[in-house]
């Protein structure tokens, strides 16, 4: 009896997804990006004069915890959930065609910047790390130095914000990125409740 009520649970949870999703398809990301997903990961490449820039993402876990405690204490029964924001940790490679390197920056949104109306200025991402990596090789070296941005010079940090606006990777590009992100974990999410279903009631 425990699983049955279980799957009409999952029933009437899904059912309330559905009614809630955004995007019945993905949104595509503006400015020529080409979109490839394998599951919780996604990759967007774009082609420019010699240069091919890929960003890659993985949408689990991309929700912020904090947004998961507030609404526990905060919610009145009939009050609409808040929505949750996938914002997940995102690699920029650049390739150059006539290099044997790739140029990775480690990206990710801060989560204090999240959600500030009206601060034009601030970007809503941030630069953690940059190194370089062999072109085409799947396994990176951790013997390859790598820069971590923590302690880094503001002028060569801009410089590097301004490399990565001049690709395409911009606050306009970030904002686009996690409402990708965000649909993308939804429907993930959504499929995940449809397995657990079929999972529960097989017997």
């Amino acid at each position: 009896p425990g699983d049955k009520a279980f799957a009409q649970f999952l029933t009437d949870e899904i059912q309330e997804e559905k009614k809630i999703q955004k995007h019945k398809s993905l949104p595509k990301v503006s400015g020529g990006w080409e979109l490839d997903v394998h599951g919780t990961e996604a990759k967007l490449v774009r082609k420019i004069a010699g240069e091919k820039i890929t960003v890659t993402f993985n949408i689990n876990n991309s929700i912020p915890p904090s947004a998961e405690e507030d609404t526990q204490e905060q919610q009145k029964p009939d009050e609409q959930e808040p929505e949750l924001t996938s914002t997940p940790n995102f690699v920029v490679e650049v390739i150059k065609d006539d290099t044997k390197q790739t140029l990775v920056l480690d990206c990710h949104f801060p989560e204090d910047e999240i959600g500030h109306e009206g601060e034009e200025e601030s970007d809503i991402f941030t630069i953690r790390e940059v190194s370089f990596q062999p072109t085409g090789e799947a396994d990176w070296k951790d013997t390859n130095y790598t820069l971590n941005t923590d302690s880094l010079d503001w002028a060569l940090y801009d410089h590097l914000m301004d490399f990565l606006a001049d690709r395409g990777v911009d606050n306009t590009f970030a904002d686009e990125l996690i409402e990708l992100s965000t649909a993308l974990e939804h429907q993930e999410y959504i499929k995940f409740l449809e397995d657990l279903k079929s999972f529960v009631k097989c017997q």
